[in-house]
């Protein structure tokens, strides 16, 4: 995890309830296409209110894993089919923290093909407004403390971020802000080592420098060879 000084946070009902639900259902104890008891008796056996339990079925739907029918009731979906991008982060939280061989793959190999594309189309759209903040982010990163995980986390999140906007692109900054909770998880674990932290903001300066120079290709190849490198020792901190 990050430095474990996050903000303390009571769960409110519905929150324990939606997460009751994603457990029951990604442990398989309700499969797909199966339907939900009524929402009086899912209430009566959670001992909470019934618009509780609505809400919180609501949320789940949104996500993609049940579908809600009115005057029919509630059936259990394929979530491979129907989840949305906010369904990873329920994923990981089930698993607490750590996610299994299948999932730690597709997300490595779309962040390989997202985040190249983004160095390079940044290479060609970043505003001088846009390398200013670069400049910024790596001062940020010069005198950062190598041992507040926490605070390097948030750094290279912001970096990729910058990066994402700089496309010119709406959907890539939005993409990446969805799996910020996710992204920040697992870079929070892989900054634990004081080198790694080194050797990534070195590639961002050699990143931020191929953006100056509007050198697209030489942009997309840092960045391929960044996550590449990093790429072991991140399986390899999974898999503990």
């Amino acid at each position: 995890m990050l430095d474990g000084w996050q903000p303390v946070r009571a769960e409110s009902l519905k929150e324990i309830c939606i997460k009751r639900f994603e457990g029951l259902i990604l442990s398989g104890a309700f499969t797909a296409g199966e339907k939900l008891p009524p929402e009086r008796e899912l209430a009566k056996r959670l001992e909470v209110s019934r618009p509780v339990v609505h809400e919180a079925l609501v949320d789940i739907a949104a996500k993609g894993l049940v579908t809600i029918t009115p005057r029919k009731g509630t059936m259990v979906n394929d979530f491979r089919r129907q989840g949305s991008v906010s369904l990873l982060v329920s994923l990981l939280e089930y698993h607490d923290g750590k996610l299994d061989a299948r999932l730690l793959e597709g997300l490595l190999n779309m962040r390989l093909l997202v985040e190249v594309e983004n160095a390079r189309l940044a290479a060609r759209h970043r505003s001088a407004q846009q390398m200013a903040e670069f400049r910024k982010l790596l001062a940020a990163e010069a005198t950062a403390d190598r041992d507040a995980v926490y605070e390097i986390t948030l750094l290279d999140f912001e970096f990729h971020l910058t990066l994402a906007i700089a496309t010119d692109n709406l959907l890539y900054p939005l993409l990446l802000n969805s799996f910020k909770p996710v992204y920040t998880n697992l870079s929070g674990q892989f900054f634990q080592d004081p080198e790694v932290v080194d050797h990534v903001f070195d590639f961002h300066q050699k990143i931020v420098s191929a953006l100056a120079d509007q050198d697209e290709a030489l942009a997309a190849d840092l960045m391929h060879q960044m996550l590449v490198h990093g790429e072991d020792r991140l399986r390899e901190i999974i898999s503990r």
